[in-house]
């Protein structure tokens, strides 16, 4: 078996220890502290350092210590803790580093907080992550340890599934075949399965049957609803109906035919293609008349657009270099103002002088005279100190005062740049103007050359023709005007009494079609209660699955474990079973009734079984350990995280040595409150150890 002892566990800069050594000499180990004194932390510090999580199993919790506010004490510090392991006696180290990371940007004066990094070492060595994960994993998995770490991980943080699955595997599970062979009521089961295994089938079916349920429950409304939307055809004959159709779309279609030879009458229509004709030809004589002018305005209006696009292009550079002259012009005056206040204080800081200070001339422990020669010691290293410094800031404030002054010059030097461009393009742009004003002028001229067509004689000879042609065009149509309107009328009746009866005679489509869907409805209601019972037959059998093979598991769990029971399945008021994984002891089950010494050593009791399966043990935390005063036996190391008795509930004897030992009782009683206030770390060798 590998046995993992936990050898010694330092922090630093972690959870509110500013340093600690957890020493446990390669033995179980009771830490006294009262609450808030960093029991649990201990704990917290020794999953974070192998998996970089607290006992909780949380990634994110706080490692750096916070103020009354919530906010960090102190920024730039390196939050570590280090482990030495014996894995089977030999030694190995794991160091786990988290540290703020400080970035000084480009420009800036100080740095500032840009997030965290971690480092990882084994054996004193710095190794990537990966490695130091791999490493760890190696000695042991990640969820195996924390199923042998803490006495309680088992019942209070894995689910029902999780902790059924490991029951199974530490203690060999049964084949579905084995259970089915063993009854002879399951002899159907194989053929109904198939490919499945019970789980997988049960809840197929489990989903399907609640499916169904859902299904039939529907079917009435939908039958209900499909019975309101159906029409009331009782008044109807729909053989009449077909026949007064028939009648009123034959008048429908003589009456279209009569208004047909209404409007298209033969004069009307020569009338008609004289007209178009007529209106090609204007068409005609307007485009010969202008379509030269009109190509060379084209022309002419392209080029006074391009013309504008540069004359624009050249006012927004021009634009653009002012406000940059500005712009720089507003950064010289700073830079200049922040040179003559860095000379101003280079002269002060110069002008600046030591002021010696009466030094105590007795030793500050002993309150003896000390000698002269160390006080005059003392005054030459606190002048020299003052004059290191006063050097070192006339430096910086010099180098501050020529990037402020060098700044101010490349700046000027840009805006002379900047303004000999500026007068370069405004020479170009007063030119562009020139050359924009003349096509402008230009254009306008070419627009007044435009021919009006109506001064041709052809075209207007045209006109009149067309405007004639179109009054005689009106009297025949306001002549026949009447008797279209009556037609239209006529017709328009006979399409509301085809239309009504339509909508009669849809009603008895609509009538066999709602009969149709509740008929259909009425099959899928049978259909679905048949597969329904066949479903619940097969859901009984499932069922009747695991009840054999809860008869035939259960003794051979229970029969790895000294004091715990498992209950894994739960018999319902409807006679099904539903899967759980209780444990108890004595009969009573892990968190309803059983104090604290019972659940603790239950929990115990399924580690040593785990650990003798698995042939690993780890170090073992008892958090709260003071409520149990006698555990189970084991082979694996302990380390009880203890809240010590307060000085009044100590034993009377203990009490009274105490106060022999301090004089009184209230001096006894503080001094046992104080010690509590600090971790307290009995080994069996009884040494002890307190937090800085």
């Amino acid at each position: 078996m590998k046995k993992i002892v936990l050898e010694r566990l330092t922090f630093r800069n972690f959870k509110g220890f500013r340093e600690f050594v957890l020493s446990t000499k390669g033995g179980n180990t009771d830490v006294y502290g009262d609450n808030g004194t960093g029991k649990t932390t201990l704990f917290d510090g020794f999953i974070w350092l192998l998996f970089g999580k607290d006992s909780r199993n949380k990634s994110d919790f706080e490692i750096k210590e916070l103020d009354a506010l919530g906010k960090v004490r102190q920024h730039k510090l390196e939050h570590e803790v280090e482990g030495d392991l014996l894995i089977n006696g030999r030694r190995k180290t794991f160091r786990r580093v988290f540290s703020e990371q400080w970035t000084k940007k480009r420009g800036a004066l100080t740095s500032e907080f840009t997030g965290h990094t971690t480092s990882y070492h084994i054996d004193g060595v710095s190794v990537p992550a990966g490695e130091y994960k791999a490493e760890v994993d190696a000695i042991i998995k990640e969820d195996l340890f924390k199923l042998l770490t803490s006495p309680t991980f088992f019942n209070e943080q894995l689910k029902k599934d999780e902790r059924r699955k490991v029951l199974l595997q530490i203690c060999g599970n049964i084949t579905d075949a084995e259970v089915i062979h063993s009854n002879d009521a399951l002899e159907r089961l194989p053929s109904i399965l198939r490919d499945r295994d019970v789980d997988a089938h049960r809840k197929v079916v489990a989903a399907r049957c609640k499916a169904i349920n859902d299904e039939i429950k529907d079917i009435p409304i939908r039958i209900s609803e499909a019975q309101r939307s159906q029409p009331d055809v009782t008044d109807l004959d729909q053989e009449l109906l077909l026949d007064d159709i028939d009648h009123i779309r034959s008048q429908i279609k003589a009456k279209e035919s009569e208004l047909f030879r209404i409007q298209n009458g033969g004069e009307s229509a020569i009338k008609e293609k004289r007209l178009h004709e007529i209106e090609a030809k204007l068409i005609s004589i307007k485009n010969r008349l202008q379509s030269t002018v009109l190509d060379k305005v084209s022309v002419k209006r392209d080029e006074v657009g391009q013309l504008q696009s540069e004359f624009d292009a050249l006012r927004r550079q021009i634009d653009d270099k002012q406000h940059r002259i500005k712009t720089n012009e507003r950064t010289i005056d700073s830079r200049k103002q922040e040179s003559e206040r860095l000379r101003t204080d280079w002269t002060e800081v110069n002008g600046s002088a030591f002021v010696g200070h009466e030094h105590d001339e007795n030793c500050p422990t002993c309150r003896q005279t000390l000698p002269q020669e160390q006080i005059q010691e003392a005054f030459q290293k606190a002048v020299a100190s003052f004059n290191k410094s006063k050097s070192e800031r006339l430096e910086q404030i010099s180098a501050k005062g020529k990037v402020a002054t060098e700044e101010a010059r490349q700046l000027e030097q840009n805006n002379s740049r900047l303004t000999d461009e500026i007068n370069v393009l405004t020479d170009k742009l007063a030119s562009l103007q020139t050359d924009l004003t003349a096509a402008e002028a230009q254009l306008t001229d070419l627009r007044s050359g435009i021919q009006d067509p109506g001064a041709d004689p052809e075209y207007q000879r045209l006109l009149e023709e067309s405007a004639m042609i179109k009054q005689e065009i009106t009297l025949l149509r306001d002549s026949a005007k009447e008797t279209i309107s009556k037609v239209q009328s006529s017709i328009t009746s006979l399409s509301t009494d085809l239309r009504n009866l339509e909508e009669d005679n849809a009603k008895f489509a609509q009538v066999r079609k709602t009969e149709d869907r509740i008929s259909v409805l009425d099959q899928q209601e049978k259909e679905l209660a048949s597969e329904y019972e066949r479903l619940q037959e097969e859901l009984f059998l499932t069922e009747e699955f695991t009840r054999t093979k809860v008869s035939l598991l259960d003794s051979k769990i229970n029969s790895k474990f000294k004091y715990a029971r498992f209950r894994l399945f739960d018999e319902q008021i409807n006679g099904g079973l539903k899967e759980v994984c209780d444990t108890l002891f004595n009969g009573v089950p892990y968190g309803s009734g059983l104090n604290n010494a019972a659940e603790y050593n239950v929990g115990l009791d399924i580690i040593n079984t785990l650990s003798e399966y698995y042939e690993v043990s780890v170090p073992i935390f008892f958090d709260n350990a003071e409520s149990v005063t006698k555990l189970i036996d084991t082979d694996a190391q302990v380390i009880r995280l203890v809240v010590p008795p307060t000085f009044d509930s100590l034993p009377v004897e203990t009490q009274e040595e105490l106060v022999k030992l301090y004089g009184s009782y209230e001096e006894a009683s503080a001094v046992w409150k104080n010690k509590n206030k600090q971790l307290r770390i009995e080994t069996k060798e009884q040494q002890f150890q307190e937090a800085i």
